[in-house]
């Protein structure tokens, strides 16, 4: 596995990993500030299980999304792999949009659903609610990490399995940091700068998905090379090799990957700064 697929998967595995924990530092939270001893024990014993059951339901999904790949085989194989890639690139787009515009309410809302719970009685509302949130980022994972794996050939499983300890460790660690109340690190930060390394990433996939589709003509390349910098940076390898694995950097470029391209960093900045959506930034528990 090149260090640009090792950077890839455990940039994806430690955000992912961030929103979760995030999820249930604020739940945990919560219980322990506005629940008595013995209702915050009970709680938390919902809120474990609903995170249990969360992470059970993104691994069903992988597992399925692996078996159906495993039934396909040459073009159709090709056409899949392209199109998970495409779609995990649109993902990752609209998940940065959403917590740009909506990042502030998270904390709101999951405490109005906490507080709801403990009025009716009703844990199993907290486990519910631990299980869609922690369901939705490894869901949301899960898709990014097979386009991912999709977009690469040859990969180990050992080495991938090694990238995501890394994504995770990382995770608990900044988390930590975090909750400690260090003034070197900030949520506002953290998700300004996971926004932008996730928007080249999105890049980085829909290149890569452009790639295959003109490799096997299903979209024509348009021109020939319209330049050529490998002799100053080398996509294939080295330093240029992760430089274009995480932000679609190409060499040797042709017109339609050029205009596509652009294309992406244009809806994209048309999406993220449109008049009228204010940048708000979910609290820290």
């Amino acid at each position: 596995m090149t260090s640009g697929l090792f950077g890839q998967i455990a940039l994806v595995v430690w955000r992912e990993s961030m929103e979760a924990l995030l999820v249930v530092g604020i739940l945990n939270a919560w219980l322990a500030r506005h629940a008595d001893h013995a209702s915050a024990r009970t709680g938390r014993r919902f809120l474990w299980t609903g995170v249990a059951a969360g992470l059970a339901v993104s691994a069903l999904l992988a597992a399925a999304m692996l078996g159906f790949a495993s039934l396909l085989e040459g073009d159709r194989e090709d056409l899949l792999q392209i199109a998970v890639t495409g779609i995990a690139a649109a993902l990752i787009l609209q998940m940065v949009v959403w917590m740009h515009r909506h990042g502030g309410n998270l904390q709101k809302d999951l405490v109005h659903g906490a507080e709801r719970a403990m009025s009716q009685r009703s844990w199993w509302g907290l486990l519910l609610l631990a299980a869609l949130a922690v369901a939705r980022e490894g869901s949301e994972a899960v898709v990014f990490l097979y386009g991912i794996l999709a977009s690469a050939r040859g990969t180990s499983l050992f080495t991938c399995l090694v990238a995501m300890a890394a994504g995770f460790a990382a995770a608990g660690a900044l988390y930590w940091l975090l909750q400690l109340g260090s003034r070197r690190f900030s949520w506002r930060l953290f998700f300004r700068v996971t926004e932008i390394l996730l928007l080249f990433l999105a890049a980085s996939l829909l290149m890569t998905a452009l790639d295959r589709a003109i490799g096997i003509d299903l979209v024509p390349p348009l021109s020939r090379p319209l330049w050529d910098t490998s002799r100053l940076l080398d996509d294939m390898a080295g330093p240029g090799g992760f430089i274009s694995a995480m932000t679609g950097y190409r060499a040797r470029p042709v017109l339609a990957s050029a205009l596509v391209y652009a294309l992406y960093w244009l809806t994209a900045g048309a999406l993220l700064f449109l008049p009228g959506h204010r940048r708000t930034v979910a609290s820290v528990p």
